[in-house]
This record gives C-alpha cells, sequence and structure tokens, in this order.
C-alpha cells in the first residue's frame, strides 16, 4: 500500500507532533509520504526524522496550481490520499474530480474555531474549509467527541473512525537542563516551583483562566513561577492583562517554543485551559517527561487524565479550582511526582505511536475494501 498524507507545512505544535509521529510509524508498515505547500519547520524536522517528505509550494492559500502536478503523481504511485488541515482540504476539493483514489480527512480540531482570532480568516477560511470538509467520504476524528461534534453537523457516522493521538515513547528526548533553559530568558528560579502552559496564544487556548489563576496564587504566596510559551493574536492582549495585575515579576513570556522538550523538563506542573480540545499532544509530551496535568475537561482529555490520580480536570474558565490545584500540587511533592509517574505510565501503555499507526492502517485496508 502506498499513501499520500497532504498537509499545509507551517503546521507546529501539535499538529507536527502528530504528523510526524503517525508517518514514522506508519513508515514501518507501508510505503508512505508526505507532501506540503509551505517549506517550514515541519518540512526541515520530517526531513530530519528519515521521512519522505517534498514541497510543491504554493504562493498563497488560493493557488492550485499545484493540482494538476498532484494529480498525475497520485495517479501513477499512491492508493490513497490522507489530508491534515484546512489548506489540504481545500487542495482535495479540486483533486478530486481529477483523480480516481480515495481520500480522508483528519479532523485535529474544531474547524469552526480554528480562525477565531482574525475577522477575515473567520469568515473567508472558517467558510471554505466547512464546505471543502463537505466533500470528502472519510474522516478520521481525534476523539470521540469531535466525532459526535461531526455527527451533529451532518456528517455521516458510518464514516467516520475515531483514533486518539499518540507518541512515540522510544524517542530520545533532547533538552537542556532547568538552570540553561530559563537564563536564555534571563529567569532565575532560586528554588521556585514552575508552572508552565505550552498553547498558541489565541482564544480558544484561553490563556486568560492561566492568568487569574497565577494572579490568586501570587496574592497568597510569591514563590512560584508561571511560564507561558507560545505566540498568535492575542499576545499583546495578554500582556497587557499580566501587566494590569501587576504580576511582571512572576508571570514570563517566552515566545514560540522550538524547544518544547527543554521547556517541559523546566516545569513542574503542565496546564492547558482551553476552550475546546480534540486529544492534545502537550498532554502526551508532559507526560513522557511524568509532569502532572492540569487540564480543562474537554475533546478527549479524559480520556488520559484520570481526576486526582495522574491530574486534574477542570471546568473551562475556573481559575480558582485550577489556582486551587496548583497550590495542591506545589504543597505537596510526594503527591506531584506520584501524579506525574502515574500519567507517564498510562501514556505509554495506551497512547503509543505504534498502536495510532496500526489503527490507521486498519482504517486504510476499510475504506481501500469499500471502494472496491
Amino acid at each position: 500500500m502506498k499513501v499520500l498524507h497532504l498537509i499545509s507545512g507551517g503546521d507546529t505544535g501539535g499538529a507536527k507532533t502528530h504528523i510526524i509521529s503517525l508517518v514514522k510509524g506508519l513508515s514501518k508498515l507501508i510505503d508512505v509520504k508526505i507532501i506540503c505547500f509551505i517549506e517550514d519547520s515541519f518540512y526541515e524536522d520530517a526531513k530530519r526524522v528519515g521521512i519522505d517528505i517534498e514541497v510543491y509550494e504554493q504562493k498563497n492559500r488560493a493557488d492550485i496550481r499545484v493540482v494538476d502536478r498532484l494529480a498525475r503523481l497520485i495517479n501513477d504511485d499512491f492508493d490513497l490520499v490522507h489530508c491534515h488541515g484546512a489548506r489540504a482540504n481545500f487542495i482535495a476539493m479540486f483533486l478530486r474530480k481529477k483523480i480516481n483514489k480515495p481520500m480522508i480527512t483528519t479532523i485535529h480540531s474544531d474547524y469552526k474555531l480554528d480562525f477565531r482570532d482574525t475577522l477575515y480568516k473567520r469568515i473567508i477560511f472558517t467558510a471554505i474549509n466547512t464546505f471543502s470538509l463537505k466533500k470528502f467520504y472519510h474522516f478520521i476524528a481525534v476523539s470521540d467527541n469531535f466525532k459526535e461534534m461531526l455527527v451533529d453537523r451532518g456528517f455521516n457516522k458510518d464514516e467516520i473512525f475515531v483514533v486518539y493521538n499518540g507518541i512515540d515513547f522510544s524517542y530520545d528526548l533532547d533538552y537542556v537542563s532547568k538552570n540553561e533553559f530559563l537564563s536564555r530568558y534571563n529567569i532565575t528560579d532560586e528554588g521556585k516551583n514552575i508552572v508552565g502552559i505550552l498553547a498558541r496564544l489565541d482564544q480558544v487556548k484561553n490563556h486568560e483562566t492561566f492568568i487569574k489563576a497565577a494572579d490568586l496564587i501570587l496574592k497568597k504566596r510569591d514563590d512560584t513561577i508561571f511560564l507561558i510559551a507560545g505566540n498568535g493574536n492575542n499576545e499583546a492582549k495578554l500582556k497587557e492583562m499580566v501587566k494590569e495585575f501587576g504580576i511582571e515579576k512572576n508571570v514570563h513570556f517566552l515566545g514560540f517554543a522550538n524547544d518544547p522538550d527543554s521547556f517541559i523538563n523546566a516545569i513542574d506542573i503542565n496546564v492547558l485551559t482551553s476552550i475546546s480540545e480534540s486529544f492534545p499532544y502537550v498532554i502526551l509530551e508532559g507526560a513522557r517527561m511524568s509532569k502532572p496535568i492540569i487540564s480543562t475537561d474537554v475533546g478527549g482529555i479524559s480520556k488520559l487524565v484520570k481526576n486526582e490520580y495522574n491530574g486534574y480536570l477542570i471546568d473551562v474558565g475556573d481559575y480558582s479550582a485550577l489556582a486551587d490545584n496548583i497550590i495542591n500540587l506545589i504543597d505537596n511533592k510526594v503527591l506531584l511526582n506520584e501524579m506525574g509517574t502515574n500519567l507517564y505510565d498510562d501514556a505509554k501503555a495506551n497512547f503509543s505511536y505504534d498502536s495510532m499507526a496500526k489503527t490507521h492502517l486498519n482504517i486504510y485496508n476499510t475504506i481501500l475494501d469499500k471502494e472496491r
């Protein structure tokens, strides 16, 4: 079997981790290749781990000159096309008339929330992606919640497969020491507790809850540092919020995290405050380094995170509960370490990238059998 994956190539964070982990796993089982439309760090990172990847460059999102070139490649060499994200879905809409091969797309997020931060993108890109998705017959949702979302929006439940994300636990982690990492940002921890959130700075990630919790904690004690890694359209607003609370001394914006393993190694507690998620990789990346998680109970997160066993689950926007749970872990290092170990063990047993790849292969076979 030969499968072609299409993705924009400008992807970062969880999306990049997912595709690279999936294709690494699939490469052990079948012939697989990635085509992306932007040459960026995604391309370099995929090449570095030995993935067969090529760039078919687009000048902009509306540039569909790559379609004919892709069609020739697919018709000659591939059995199935697997798309990821709005740009690939858009290209696939034009490919459909030129190829006689099945196509499937993965729903990594709530596509109606992907472009919330810019009015133009929210109106135009969301509409285009929604229209493009309606042209697919087969879907992979990365959580049961996302399958339910698709069914509620009129997609055929019999053509929606569910595969939770997996990560490579055999991967040799490459990170610097806590002191070296913090020194890059002129931060001295001096034995303080470190709480971190690693997520792009946009509305759906709801960093406001993280900052409000930090403010509550710092009113009672100043022995904690809060690190925010990521960039995005909400950055100026969030920095102004920190300034208004007067907590700039303890809350640090690190910008885009090009070294996530070092970030996770430096923190004691991993936090996620999103309004909407699928099954985010940042929790798996934290689990791989035995960091306990405090997360909003959204998407498929509860499939891994068991409240008060390997982390804490809170309601969206509940900054008071977030603050209480952070203080509880800070005050109880034994519990903090136990939760981190439990999370590592559970993630390794149930969410490996090999398991994810095998499930995808079964889905591909099911689709090809139907098409035949």
